[in-house]
C-alpha cells in the first residue's frame, strides 16, 4: 500500500473526536489537534499526526494529564512562569505563547518559562501564533539526552529545538524551526517503520560510531559539530535551568520510559513587539524585501531555487491543503486501529 491522502479537515475532526473520547479536555484537544494537523500540512511529518497513537498511550498510562489545572505566575513586567500540570505540550506551549503575547502587549516583550510539561511537537506552532499578532516569536524546548557530546561517545544534551517566526508583508511569516541535531529522533523512528536507511552523518550507535542503519542509531549528531552542540546547551539553560526542570540524561526518554512516568519537560517562549524598535509597517516591508532579494540571488544550480527558512513548509502547506495529508501504510493502519478502538469512523 502506498501513501493515502486524507483531507486536513477530516483528519482534524477524527483526531479531536478521538482525543475527546479519550477524556482529553476540549480546550486541550483543540490545541493538540491544531498543532498536529498544522505540522503535517507544513510537511514536518516526523512531528505531525503520526504521533497521535503515542500521545494516547501517554494519556492511558498516566504520563499526560488530560485535564490540567494550570498555574501562571507573573514574575515581573515582562516575565512569567507557567505550570503545565503535565498536560500535552501542545496545550502548554500555546497557553504560554498567549501569555507571552499579553505580556509583550504591555511591556514590549514577553518571556514565559514553562515547567511540568510533555513533548510539544513542532516549535513553529507557537512562534507562528505569535507572528499572527505582528510580533516576533521565539520558542524552545528541552528533550531527553539525544545528541552525541562533541568529542565524546555518549549523548548528554537533547537535540533541543529552536524556532523563530517573523511577520512580513504580503506572505506568511519567515519561520525557522530547527533541531540542534541534523535530524530528529522521530525521523529515525519513521525511517525504521519504512525500512529505509538513514543518511550519512546523522546518527551513531551505542558506541558512538556513525551508522546509516536506523535500527542501530541510539544517538544523533549535532548540526554543525560543536556549534550545534553549543546551541543545544543554550536551549538547555533556558528550558531546564531557568524553569527548574531536569536536564539532559535526567529527563525520562520519550519512547523508552514507561508511559506512567512523567517527563518534566521545560519550554521557553518569547514574544517581541516590533513597534518597540521600528515602525511596524516599515519593518514588515523591509522584511519582505530582504526575503525576495535573497530568493533572487544567483543560483549555483538553476534547477534548485534559493529559499529562506519556511519556504519548503509554505509550499507543502499549499499542496497538502489541496491534495490532503499523506499517510504511510503503517500510519494509516494505526489510525484504523484507533477508529476501531474508539468506535469512530475513519474516512
Amino acid at each position: 500500500m502506498g501513501e493515502i491522502f486524507i483531507q486536513a479537515d477530516k483528519l482534524s475532526n477524527f483526531i479531536k473526536t478521538v482525543l475527546l473520547k479519550a477524556r482529553v479536555r476540549e480546550d486541550v484537544a483543540k490545541y493538540v489537534t491544531e498543532g498536529l494537523v498544522q505540522t503535517s500540512l507544513r510537511g514536518v511529518d516526523s512531528h505531525g499526526v503520526r504521533l497521535l497513537p503515542h500521545y494516547l498511550k501517554g494519556v492511558k498510562g498516566g504520563r499526560i494529564n488530560p485535564n490540567p489545572k494550570y498555574q501562571f505566575k507573573k514574575t515581573f513586567a515582562s516575565t512569567g512562569m507557567f505550570d503545565a500540570d503535565h498536560t500535552f505540550g501542545h496545550a502548554a506551549g500555546m497557553e504560554a505563547a498567549k501569555k507571552a503575547i499579553e505580556l509583550a502587549a504591555e511591556a514590549g516583550t514577553g518571556h514565559v518559562g514553562v515547567y511540568n510539561s510533555t513533548h510539544f511537537g513542532a516549535a513553529a506552532y507557537y512562534t507562528l501564533e505569535i507572528a499572527k499578532h505582528d510580533m516576533i516569536g521565539m520558542s524552545f524546548t528541552n528533550t531527553d539526552a539525544l545528541i552525541r557530546t562533541y568529542g565524546g561517545r555518549k549523548p548528554f544534551l537533547g537535540n533541543n529545538p529552536i524556532s523563530v517566526a517573523v511577520p512580513c508583508k504580503g506572505e506568511e511569516p519567515f519561520c525557522l524551526d530547527m533541531a540542534t541535531s541534523v535530524v530528529t529522533f522521530n525521523k529515525i523512528r519513521q525511517l525504521r517503520e519504512e525500512k529505509l536507511s538513514a543518511p550519512l552523518s546523522v546518527g551513531a550507535n551505542s558506541d558512538g560510531i556513525e551508522t546509516t542503519n536506523p535500527d542501530e542509531i541510539t544517538m544523533l549528531l549535532p548540526v554543525g559539530g560543536y556549534k550545534g552542540y553549543g546551541l543545544s546547551m543554550v536551549v538547555e539553560i533556558l528550558c531546564s535551568l531557568l524553569t527548574g526542570m531536569p536536564y539532559g540524561p535526567h529527563i525520562p526518554k520519550m519512547f523508552e520510559a514507561p508511559m506512567s512516568q512523567k517527563r518534566y519537560l521545560g519550554h521557553f517562549v518569547i514574544a517581541m513587539r516590533i513597534d518597540c524598535f521600528q515602525e511596524k509597517a516599515v519593518f514588515m516591508e523591509r522584511m519582505s524585501k530582504m526575503m525576495k532579494e535573497i530568493r533572487n540571488e544567483p543560483r549555483l544550480d538553476k534547477e534548485i531555487p534559493i529559499q529562506v527558512a519556511g519556504d519548503p513548509e509554505k509550499k507543502s502547506y499549499a499542496e497538502r491543503s489541496r491534495n490532503g495529508i499523506p499517510l504511510k501504510s503503517v500510519e494509516y493502519e494505526a489510525f484504523k486501529k484507533l477508529s476501531e478502538e474508539y468506535e469512530i469512523e475513519f474516512e
